[in-house]
């Protein structure tokens, strides 16, 4: 189904309001996941955790990201991909910004379950929401400078940390996740959803779309399309080893560096900061490359990049070589995420997209969510460093198999079939 001119030419100046605004949301989202990682000290310290109890704090933030994700993929079909920004948005805002006033672990791990059911639907309904709107010559660009918006909320929650921490206390920094909501009722009034996805709601309303002909529930139509199934699965394993080695080296990296390595807070929140700038020019770097030779080569370099680098950085680090190690892991440990999002839109046709990447990325993120656990228990009888080698066989598992199966560039997210 073809678009009139006028809606065409409505289409072409939205994408850009809607980036920043998707820009900013992730910026927080990427803040608000950080910020436990930079609280995980103080907060076992306050309620006197194990380095297990430590990293179930992570497992169960991302177990409700993946709930939230698995939901919010499906509501995006169903009611719009702003409604569930927006949605999501204030949703973390006000979960996050109570975790600074609980008095007990039981409190704040039930609290972070529940705000991370927001954040987990934040990447999924961004990215679709963005790919939709921006042409497929620039989308891989676009959307991997989208997700430096989720890296500069990392570096900006390490400055502030560095501040607020010593001076006024964990608690201070999550009070601080109460400002989102602003952002929030301002994208509902601001951000039109994208044309494509009114298009495809016509015509599944109409009953004139094949993809859901058959089946309304979304997932039905997945896996009875057996082109779709195959994809689901894979994307599903896929993500959930980038997952696993994502979650579990950025919970406990800070962590790593600050323990076993011996550096005081401020200069491994320095050292992290430059991490997440490298981090932030690798994304930029790779969309751009990805539009001009592939998405599979450049997802491929930077998951198996990242593994065979973290031994290196496990092994061969010094008190000298530290800083550039960090910088050099940095770019390569950004270049999966930037790559991910559009990889994966173009993978399922419209009508199903969001139920499909959101399925598939959070089935894959609850299978990531042993992940900071798995990593609490080898520190508690190895170390850290043996953890994070664990999560470079993952990394490397990730890359290879959208590398050996899964094509790329097989829907254009701006149709609506």
């Amino acid at each position: 189904m073809t678009s009139d001119p006028s809606a065409s030419a409505v289409q072409k100046q939205p994408w850009k309001l809607a980036f920043v605004f998707c820009f900013l949301v992730l910026l927080c989202d990427g803040a608000d996941i950080g910020i436990l990682a930079f609280t995980l000290s103080s907060l076992k310290l306050e309620f006197a955790l194990t380095n297990v109890q430590a990293g179930a704090l992570g497992s169960w933030s991302l177990f409700g990201m993946a709930i939230g994700g698995f939901f919010g993929g499906w509501a995006c079909d169903r009611f719009g991909r702003v409604r569930v920004i927006v949605l999501a948005t204030g949703m973390f805002s006000i979960l996050s910004g109570f975790s600074g006033l609980v008095q007990s672990y039981e409190q704040f791990v039930a609290l972070r379950f529940i705000a991370c059911l927001g954040l987990g639907s934040l990447y999924i309904a961004t990215n679709t929401l963005m790919s939709e709107m921006v042409p497929t010559k620039h989308r891989t660009t676009v959307l991997a400078a989208l997700m430096t918006g989720f890296t500069l909320g990392s570096l900006v929650i390490t400055s502030v940390s560095a501040w607020i921490i010593p001076s006024y206390g964990w608690r201070t920094l999550y009070l601080l996740t109460f400002l989102p909501i602003l952002l929030a009722v301002s994208m509902y009034f601001l951000v039109p959803e994208p044309q494509s996805w009114k298009d495809a709601r016509a015509l599944k309303l109409s009953g004139a779309l094949d993809t859901l002909k058959k089946a309304e529930n979304p997932y039905k139509a997945i896996m009875e399309n057996p082109k779709h199934r195959i994809m689901f699965i894979l994307w599903s394993m896929s993500s959930g080893l980038l997952l696993f080695g994502y979650f579990g080296v950025s919970n406990w990296l800070p962590s790593y560096l600050e323990t076993e390595l011996g550096i005081k807070f401020k200069e491994m929140a320095l050292y992290m900061a430059g991490t997440y700038l490298t981090m932030m020019f690798a994304k930029v770097v790779a969309g751009f490359m990805a539009d001009k030779i592939g998405r599979k080569i450049v997802f491929a370099f930077g998951t198996m990049g990242t593994a065979l680098f973290i031994p290196i950085l496990v092994y061969t680090h010094t008190p000298e070589n530290i800083g550039w190690l960090m910088i050099t892991f940095g770019f390569l440990y950004g270049i999966p995420y930037a790559i991910n999002a559009t990889y994966l839109t173009e993978s399922f046709p419209t009508a199903i997209r969001g139920t499909a990447i959101g399925g598939a990325f959070n089935i894959g993120r609850l299978g990531s969510v042993i992940a900071p656990v798995a990593i609490g228990y080898m520190a508690m009888h190895n170390s850290i460093g043996a953890g994070l080698l664990l999560m470079a066989g993952a990394y490397f598992l990730c890359g290879l198999i959208p590398t050996l199966f899964i094509k790329e560039k097989q829907y254009d997210p701006q149709e609506a079939s």
